[in-house]
């Protein structure tokens, strides 16, 4: 007995520990919301392009645009033009849009709009970079200047990651002469970081610039200027103004090298403005989107890949096991009487199609009057299988006769009788006359009632939204549900009624 006891322990162990690990997968790996309320920011950024055309000139519009793998997932992206053909490709490792025109005529608009979220990200492959470059030739005046600021830097540094920091550092002393030489009358932060780039240049230490987009709500926003260099294993990003390192988690990577932003031929007086926006949308939505555009969601792995049909029936039947659990749970503890184990259950899957109120008349009433029925076929002496198949055509009856009522009345729910499990009313009916036989009408009258109880209690267990939308994404919980079941099959201990009618009995011993 021992032997089987830890065997049953063990197996619900495994099941507890698979269910578990299966919903923490599924929240850490998979980022699947833990509640269908849950909401994610999505960042709306819009760019727009304007200039004006030459007359009778071919107009061609280049702009970089960010990397699809970013380290966002992106949603949407749009590109809005009026006449305009429109093509993006691969220019020095950053994406480019061309926009392009046989002729235009006064002002243009151009528009790029693109829609991201962090949910459903992954992080993007790491692409080497040098480690090591040529120095440039660098002369005259510049020259010593360089090597002045670089002598203090060597000698306060460790390494690469301190000696870009410390390079940062000097450079934006901009009370030191060295300083303001390299930088002459231009203290930008373009500038900055081209300073910067060739302090690191003469030591041998490559270094990249990236423009990034701030994601804030703002309406208009111009491009932030960072530094970032490969250490081997990662790029390591600078702030070439404040030395800050590492890049904040709302910043957008949108191009890198020197180049300019946008490049305008057949046009004039170009300008662009960025603005960017804050949205809400449910991360189940997102999925669903993502899942639409044959991108990367946890819905490729769940349930939610069914057709619709079937996640409607499955969101029925996943919820069953939740429903014998309570059942379990009030028959092995609480110690109330019922109609079999799974009879409550079924009864709660009717009360989904009549609603609890009608469900609750309809059972107490086609149960009275199949009891009476069934109490005057007993009195004929007829065997179970006729007789259960004289309640069943009654039940049936009964439930036609009461669609035909509601009908007539306008009521809804009547029409939805019809759904109701007429076997299982049939063995209610049959189960509940042999209990009113073997012991009594007053505990047949109980056991009914308990019955009802529960199963209006699965019903409201089953059907609340919160509940069915975790079983229904996790369905590893069933597997736990499954653990707590073993657990359950050998409990021989007292129920709540036990103890209540025994503690009356104690009462009565003391007096």
């Amino acid at each position: 007995m021992g032997s089987v006891k830890f065997q049953a322990r063990l197996l619900a162990l495994a099941l507890l520990l698979l269910g578990v690990g299966s919903i923490l997968y599924q929240v850490f790996v998979q980022n699947v919301p833990l509640s269908q309320d849950e909401k994610d920011p999505v960042w709306v950024i819009d760019a727009q392009v304007g200039f004006s055309a030459r007359p009778n000139k071919p107009v061609k519009v280049r702009m970089f645009v960010p990397p699809l793998s970013s380290g966002f997932t992106t949603l949407n992206e749009s590109f809005i033009s009026n006449n305009y053909g429109v093509n993006v490709n691969e220019e020095k490792g950053n994406r480019q849009v061309t926009w392009s025109s046989r002729r235009a005529d006064g002002r243009q608009f151009l528009y790029y709009r693109l829609m991201l979220t962090h949910r459903y990200a992954k992080n993007p492959d790491v692409e080497p970079g040098p480690q090591f470059r040529q120095a440039p030739n660098v002369e005259g005046p510049e020259r010593l200047a360089a090597e002045a600021l670089l002598e203090p830097i060597r000698q306060h540094s460790a390494d690469v990651e301190t000696f870009i920091s410390e390079t940062i550092k000097r450079v934006n002393e901009l009370e030191n002469d060295n300083a303001q030489l390299l930088l002459g009358s231009d203290v930008s932060a373009r500038n900055r970081a081209r300073v910067v780039d060739l302090l690191l240049g003469l030591s041998h230490i490559p270094v990249e610039p990236v423009h990034t987009l701030r994601l804030a709500e703002s309406q208009e926003q111009e491009p932030e200027l960072w530094l970032r260099s490969y250490n081997g294993r990662e790029w390591l990003y600078y702030n070439p103004v404040n030395g800050q390192q590492g890049l904040p988690e709302d910043r957008l990577v949108w191009w890198r090298g020197w180049e300019p932003l946008m490049k305008v031929d057949g046009g004039k007086s170009a300008d662009m403005v960025f603005s960017v926006h804050r949205n809400e949308m449910s991360a189940l939505q997102l999925a669903q989107t993502l899942r639409l555009k044959d991108a990367s969601s946890f819905i490729d792995f769940s349930l939610y890949e069914l057709p619709l049909p079937a996640q409607q029936l499955y969101r029925t039947l996943i919820m069953i096991p939740i429903g014998v659990i309570l059942v379990l749970l009030m028959r092995s503890l609480v110690g109330m009487e019922t109609l079999g184990t799974f009879t409550p259950v079924l009864i709660a899957l009717a009360f989904r199609e009549t609603q609890v109120i009608y469900g609750v008349m309809l059972f107490v009433f086609i149960t009275a009057l199949g009891l009476s029925l069934r109490s005057y076929l007993e009195h004929l002496k007829l065997q179970l299988l006729p007789r259960l198949s004289v309640v069943l055509t009654f039940v049936v009856m009964v439930m036609a006769l009461m669609s035909l009522l509601g009908y007539k009345l306008g009521i809804g729910s009547g029409l939805s009788v019809g759904l109701f499990p007429m076997v299982v009313l049939t063995m209610v009916i049959e189960r509940t006359s042999i209990v009113w036989e073997e012991r009594g009408g007053s505990q047949s009258l109980k056991v009914g009632l308990g019955t009802l109880f529960v199963a209006v209690l699965s019903h409201l267990l089953m059907v609340w939204q919160p509940l069915t939308y975790f079983v229904f994404t996790f369905p590893g919980i069933l597997l736990c549900v499954a653990a707590f079941m073993v657990m359950m099959g050998h409990y021989r201990g007292y129920r709540l009624t036990e103890l209540v009618r025994f503690r009356a009995m104690v009462d009565g011993d003391k007096h």
